[in-house]
């Protein structure tokens, strides 16, 4: 691994890997002591410190920390706005470099670097060999972009009922994934949704209203009376969807999903 070198100038390459992580942390999660950000930082040679201090500057560019009047350190520099700027302009071509960046980056380690938030654990993954990225991988690697952006932003919690369980939580798509091909990896598109729900969700049997509450579908209660759809569903009718940090989910593409996708 490269030894750090203190004061040297960021690479593009290198910030695009660190916006990455910028994307896939939780909140309060960023900061020098998270193993995340120790192992970014040995692979670039660069100090935990360092890493921190941009994924501040990251953060001063968040539309959401703005709204909460939260402000980032002053260094941001035309380079982490150009790289802010690309991941928001195409999310699919930057998912893909950022994490095949971050594959390269970590190559020598060959081991995934884990942090706990709760019962989740937040993960640099472990590369993959150069031979192994096949059209499926990539697509996989795509969409492990999204999950953990997705989740990251929703605290890795299901947004209905609080579910904090990582191997229970599903990255829900609002638009689907075939018909939508320029916001498949859009974290605005997504829904962190406790598997059950999510699988709901996708069959158009619950939507969200215009208040952003469940809904059940008619198609559903024509199942009732039944104790598990009593507890699992029913119950939770009219729960509002609870908003995430960041990336709140388009309103435009819960409109689609209430007048297309879900079933009366």
């Amino acid at each position: 691994m490269p030894s750090a070198i203190k004061g040297r100038l960021w690479r593009h390459d290198e910030l695009i890997v660190a916006c990455n992580l910028y994307f896939t942390l939780p909140f309060g999660q960023m900061h020098a002591r998270n193993p995340s950000v120790i192992a970014l930082a040995s692979a670039l040679g660069r100090t935990p410190s360092s890493i921190a201090m941009k994924l501040v500057n990251f953060a001063s560019l968040d539309p959401a920390h703005q709204a909460r009047g939260v402000s980032g350190l002053k260094g941001v520099s035309r380079m982490d706005k150009e790289v802010w700027q690309e991941f928001h302009a195409n999310w699919s071509r930057m998912a893909s470099e950022s994490e095949r960046l971050l594959e390269d980056v970590l190559a020598v380690d060959q081991k995934p670097v884990k942090k706990k938030v709760g019962a989740a654990e937040i993960v640099l993954p472990a590369p993959t060999q150069p031979t192994e990225r096949t059209a499926s991988v990539q697509v996989r690697v795509m969409q492990s972009f999204f999950r953990k952006a997705v989740l990251a932003a929703y605290g890795w919690q299901c947004c209905v009922t609080g579910n904090p369980v990582p191997q229970l939580l599903i990255a829900s798509h609002i638009l689907p994934w075939g018909d939508f091909p320029e916001q498949r990896l859009n974290p605005s598109n997504g829904l962190c949704l406790a598997a059950h729900l999510d699988r709901a969700f996708d069959s158009g049997l619950i939507t969200f209203g215009t208040d952003m509450q469940l809904v059940l579908s008619s198609r559903l209660r024509a199942y009732l009376p039944n104790q598990s759809l009593q507890r699992e569903f029913v119950s939770i009718e009219g729960s509002p969807l609870r908003m995430p940090e960041r990336f709140r989910p388009g309103s435009e593409f819960v409109e689609y999903h209430r007048q297309n996708i879900f079933r009366p």
